[in-house]
């Protein structure tokens, strides 16, 4: 039976991740959280500890929306280049998927916390090297599967296809750029088409 805490929790949760993705997580604040929640500082604070705890818990909360919208369903894709193509389109499609105003959670914290120091960024780091790692698994499937030759280097493709997502992002957040889509499919073909054996 799920506990009425529980349910507090994740509400707090969901509305802390997605305030972070727009003030930060420097920006949370137990006082702005409870007067948008309408619940007392002590009883968030019973749920976090500190500030840094609740900035943790956003981290991983948002790791895990990540995976329950982008990771999971695309990993029921076939192996190899379904699989990779999945990939691509369910990530995309994150930053409106989420719900989160600020867009990407994960572009904003990587912005925010690049050089400070500590837990959260610690955190981040193992975060986006596990999810970094994930795809260079899928592109190890794509070769083994015959679908991309083996010259093909995993880290390299993935760490074009990270930029590439990079560089989306920022067109559509911060250009307005009605041909950030048609760029990203065109970059994404041509990434695809040079692997293929």
């Amino acid at each position: 039976m799920i506990q009425k805490g529980d349910i507090t929790r994740q509400l707090i949760l969901e509305h802390a991740t997605a305030l972070a993705s727009q003030v930060g997580l420097e920006g949370l604040s137990f006082g702005r959280l409870a007067e948008d929640l309408d619940l007392s500082k002590s009883g968030l604070f019973a749920h976090f500890k500190s500030l840094q705890g609740l900035q943790m818990k956003v981290l991983e909360h948002a790791a895990e929306r990540f995976t329950e919208t982008v990771i999971r369903p695309a990993l029921k894709a076939p192996r190899g280049e379904p699989r990779l193509r999945a990939i691509f389109d369910r990530w995309r499609r994150w930053p409106k998927e989420s719900r989160m105003a600020g867009g990407c959670f994960f572009v904003a914290a990587a912005t925010e916390l690049d050089d400070r120091p500590g837990p959260a960024r610690d955190l981040l780091v193992s975060q986006q090297k596990d999810w970094l790692e994930t795809l260079a698994g899928v592109v190890r499937s794509a070769i083994a599967e015959g679908h991309f030759h083996r010259r093909v280097d995993p880290e390299q493709f993935v760490y074009e296809l990270y930029g590439l997502m990079l560089a989306y992002h920022y067109s559509v957040r911060l250009l307005n750029d009605p041909k950030a889509d048609r760029r990203a499919e065109t970059a994404f073909e041509s990434l695809m088409q040079r692997a293929k054996a």
